[in-house]
């Protein structure tokens, strides 16, 4: 089985700015490559931390209605610090959450779930930005084509990974929804092949409809030695 990385997938020519990189100069690049976001990165192309453009409205948000209509907000310190920023350290999120090239997208998902970000720095292994990772770029992975779903879930993980013979189960994608027919050697081996399936990349759902010759998952009866051997102790 092949998974996407997040090599595969990342932006490599990453827009970056450094400490001193000021207010203005920070939205006139997010307006003019058209992103939302930028890494911060030190001397040594380390990311430090990133700015996106909510950290540039909170500057908008904490000016006074002209009309004096709307409330006025009363930010915390750090929200109040960051509106009040003038350059990228003082605006940027720190520190930066980042991702490493051969992290498969489920790594990449779960920390930017974890961390509650959208955009991940992509470091190599001295820490230096080699690329930026988004939301949108994990995403990618469900434009994969239903064929090519289908033939690495009949070939690479029914037949090679888990040994059943071809055409023992039949497979069928639609929409990247997986359904599968057919009849496998051992009770056990059901939901192994569903997990898997549901790890391939591209699928949205597993629908399973599979029949067994053995059951091995019930417990084994006792013999009549081991029953006799219990009840003499």
């Amino acid at each position: 089985m092949w998974h996407r990385t997040v090599s595969d997938l990342m932006t490599t020519s990453v827009v970056r700015v450094r400490r001193d990189t000021g207010f203005k100069e920070v939205a006139k690049l997010l307006a003019e490559y058209g992103i939302t976001a930028v890494p911060v990165v030190d001397d040594d192309e380390h990311p430090v931390g990133v700015v996106s453009e909510a950290d540039l409205l909170r500057k908008e948000a904490a000016q006074l209605d002209p009309a004096g209509l709307l409330p006025v907000l009363r930010p915390r310190p750090a929200a109040r610090a960051k509106a009040e920023a003038v350059t990228a350290e003082g605006l940027m999120n720190s520190p930066a959450v980042t991702a490493r090239p051969q992290w498969t997208v489920v790594e990449a998902a779960q920390v930017m779930e974890r961390h509650h970000v959208k955009r991940l720095p992509v470091v190599d292994e001295a820490g230096r930005l080699v690329g930026l990772i988004s939301r949108a770029d994990l995403l990618r992975v469900f434009l994969r084509g239903d064929s090519a779903i289908r033939e690495e879930i009949s070939g690479d993980v029914l037949v090679r990974t888990l040994g059943i013979t071809p055409g023992a189960v039949t497979v069928r994608v639609v929409d990247g929804r997986v359904s599968l027919k057919g009849i496998v050697e051992r009770k056990s081996l059901v939901p192994v092949v569903v997990r898997l399936c549901q790890g391939v990349d591209g699928v949205v759902d597993v629908n399973a409809e599979l029949r067994h010759r053995i059951d091995d998952t019930s417990e084994a009866p006792e013999s009549g030695a081991s029953r006799r051997a219990g009840l003499a102790t």
